[in-house]
């Protein structure tokens, strides 16, 4: 019996995806449940497990965009499993046929056509340091002439000789892709503007070092930095609702909620899972969720649901060594805060110079939504919590606090 195996509905509005990476080869033997195939959508990157088990005949190639419901492979599940191994005893055309291809193309003459160039014109390309191939010849079947190179123009585009130096030629994943529109379509859509502070961190240095160690043994995570900027964002937002409205057409939507999208790096790349009702979170529940969603987009198992939704949203570029960015607002929202790495600097405090942990902090927003005394104010009070988190964050009660 042959089963048709289609594409799944990886989530709502999604109506295609591209075969990222077939994981077996066609005629394998499948296990059920057995990974078949990676498969990227718009928004993540999904495994695709065989449904039934038998010999495989796979009906897409990678790179393909094929739609949801649509036949992806077959699996024949009266096939038999090879005995000691998992592949198919069916040979491929495509592999026997391999050195008589290579002894057919040994013995074709080369001659000057098809986009090889006369010895004259290889000469002035040589001179010019361009590679014939990428000149459309003029001449009779495609031979690139005299003229052709006289008139050719060396470009950044022009292509690098393959036979002295390597290079890889691959297409970019759907996932890829798509991030990559989204970014430029910020970038020509929305008015962007980006404001810049320092904070200094000793104050949380100095509440750290005092319950991180109590805190980890009680919760089972690290009270880190994420927790205390989440909680400033929380009530930041609170206080200027604009940063956390986004724009609908001519309509402005705004949230008496807070969801905040963190960035995390995952095996494709860049991913932002969302915390639901971070208002209502403690550290400890900020910490945990943290740790379970960066889990689970480095392990690949961070579904679309998880990345979405978001109202606001921080990124860390500071464990990667960044000491101060732009960073690019997360659409459709409005606003995004970019943290940096610490470093150690020379401040004056009451009237005399300390060597004190300081982080330069940087708020992207639209300003065609959030006016300057918004973004400046939002900024500032995010420096004002973080500096001073006893009182603004903690309830002038660390201890209880932090053990909740």
């Amino acid at each position: 019996m042959i089963l048709e195996m289609k594409v799944p509905s990886p989530g709502e509005s999604i109506t295609e995806v591209e075969i990222a990476t077939w994981l077996v080869e066609d005629g394998d033997y499948v296990e059920k449940d057995q990974p078949i195939a990676e498969v990227d959508s718009d928004k993540a990157t999904l495994e695709l497990p065989a449904e039934e088990s038998g010999i495989i005949t796979l009906k897409a190639e990678e790179g393909d965009a094929v739609a949801v419901g649509a036949v992806v492979c077959l699996i024949d599940m009266d096939g038999a499993k090879p005995e000691g191994s998992t592949q198919s005893a069916v040979s491929s055309p495509q592999a026997s046929n391999t050195e008589p291809v290579k002894e057919i193309i040994s013995e074709t003459p080369k001659t000057y056509a098809s986009g090889t160039a006369s010895p004259a014109a290889k000469k002035i390309l040589a001179e010019k340091d361009i590679d014939a191939g990428t000149i459309k010849g003029t001449g009779k079947d495609g031979r690139v002439t005299k003229e052709d190179a006289v008139k050719a123009v060396p470009s950044m585009g022009t292509a690098i000789q393959d036979s002295v130096r390597g290079g890889e030629r691959k297409k970019l994943s759907m996932l890829r892709r798509k991030v990559a529109e989204r970014l430029v379509a910020v970038k020509n859509e929305t008015a962007m503007l980006t404001t810049f502070n320092e904070v200094n961190m000793q104050p949380i240095f100095d509440l750290r070092k005092v319950y991180k160690e109590d805190f980890k043994t009680k919760h089972g995570v690290s009270l880190g930095f994420m927790s205390f900027f989440t909680k400033a964002v929380v009530r930041a937002l609170q206080m200027y609702p604009d940063v956390n409205s986004m724009i609908d057409g001519d309509y402005k939507v705004s949230y008496d909620f807070q969801d905040i999208s963190i960035a995390v790096s995952g095996p494709k790349g860049l991913m932002v899972p969302v915390i639901r009702d971070a208002q209502d979170l403690t550290f400890r529940g900020i910490e945990a969720e943290v740790k379970r969603l960066a889990i689970r987009a480095r392990d690949g198992e961070i579904t679309i649901d998880e990345m979405t939704g978001g109202t606001f949203t921080i990124t860390n570029g500071g464990v990667f060594g960044s000491m101060l960015s732009t960073p690019i607002i997360n659409p459709p929202q409005s606003a995004i805060l970019g943290m940096h790495n610490i470093v150690n600097r020379p401040m004056a405090v009451d009237g005399k110079v300390v060597i004190q942990p300081i982080m330069y902090v940087a708020l992207s927003y639209d300003h065609r939504i959030i006016d300057g005394k918004e973004s400046v104010g939002f900024l500032v009070a995010i420096k004002e919590a973080l500096e001073n988190p006893v009182e603004l964050l903690l309830d002038n009660d660390p201890k209880k606090a932090l053990e909740m």
